[in-house]
């Protein structure tokens, strides 16, 4: 939409001055408190323009403006563009976490919810998106075979074989270490463990028990859905004003469902820069009156998973992008050196 600066200005201004009092502006507010160099009467000129062009709206006649979903859009739009070099921190010491992924992704959630005072949403990354760590072969009984797998993510899978015959250990350590050599560092189920796994070198005896331990190594990560944690939603009830309580007590439903979260985490997949959804663009058109902030986190090119910030739609705007964009940010370090070790 394109509006002249003063426009832009003053639209600014209405929005951060009712997300701060929670009440309508008006023009005379905004010449007192901005210091625009303008009269009350141009600015009112200005906010009835906003108005039609559906940014601003009133709630009777005689108030002032408040922002409409359309304006908290466009506000925190130009924000986002403004945003620019390296985030600062976050406050969170993650050197102590060594090369615990979860730890880091709960302080992280922990941290921006107690930050913010909004609900907080951190996914971890997917298995699609792990490689191997570590593969442990072990024999359980004389016919049965325990295979561990550990990801890059810090995910431990175990899956359990019975045979019809009893099975040569010296087969199983020979699996065991064969794998560890081959396969650590390789993305689960790609197509270069496939053919490790298959290898034309290898004894058909060998063959055929890797065939079949080996499918834990390419069905893994298709067993479960990634984690996201979850943080602040005391704290986003205790804020919640008495016209945003019922779209508060709406999202707290809606985050009773798995399948919803990972919904709501996912629209902040996109490339590394922050996003942010209004109204009923957050949640497939479940939600009104709430606002997500985004951000991706990951590795070079591949986003591994995404932080957000869910709140009504009067929140702090700049806020939240900001420490949505340094969570990211430190995320992405973080998770490089994890991933750079093994």
């Amino acid at each position: 939409m394109q509006l002249t600066a003063r426009k832009r200005e003053i639209l600014r201004r209405v929005v951060e001055e009712y997300v701060a009092t929670g009440q309508p502006v008006g023009s005379r507010v905004l010449v007192e408190r901005s210091g625009l160099r303008v009269s009350s009467s141009t600015v009112r000129g200005e906010l009835a323009e906003l108005e039609t062009l559906g940014l601003l709206t009133h709630p009777h006649t005689s108030a002032g403006r408040m922002p409409t979903e359309s304006g908290y859009r466009l506000y925190a739009d130009e924000l986002v563009e403004t945003m620019e070099g390296r985030p600062g921190g976050i406050g969170v010491d993650f050197r102590s976490m060594r090369d615990e992924i979860e730890d880091a992704l709960r302080a992280t959630t922990e941290m921006l919810s107690r930050g913010t005072r909004l609900l907080a949403l951190v996914s971890a990354p997917s298995l699609e998106t792990a490689s191997i760590r570590h593969v442990e072969v072990l024999a359980l009984q004389p016919a049965s075979v325990m295979v561990v797998v550990i990801t890059s993510t810090g995910g431990v899978t175990k899956r359990v074989f019975r045979l019809d015959e009893p099975v040569d250990p010296g087969l199983v350590a020979w699996a065991s270490e064969y794998l560890n050599e081959r396969l650590v560092g390789e993305r689960l189920g790609t197509s270069s463990v496939r053919r490790r796994l298959d290898a034309p070198e290898l004894a058909p005896r060998e063959r055929a028990f890797l065939r079949l331990i080996g499918q834990t190594l390419l069905d893994v990560r298709s067993e479960e859905a990634p984690e996201v944690f979850v943080g602040g939603t005391a704290g986003l009830l205790e804020e919640a004003r008495a016209e945003e309580v019922e779209a508060t007590m709406r999202l707290l439903e809606l985050l009773e469902r798995r399948a919803a979260v990972l919904e709501l985490v996912s629209e902040a997949l996109e490339p590394r820069r922050p996003v942010v959804h209004v109204g009923p663009d957050v949640g497939g058109g479940q939600l009104h009156d709430v606002s997500l902030v985004g951000a991706t986190y990951g590795i070079r090119s591949t986003a591994l998973g995404a932080v957000g910030l869910l709140g009504p739609l009067r929140m702090d705007y700049e806020k939240a992008i900001r420490t949505v964009r340094a969570a990211a940010f430190e995320l992405s370090r973080f998770v490089e050196d994890v991933y750079e070790e093994r």
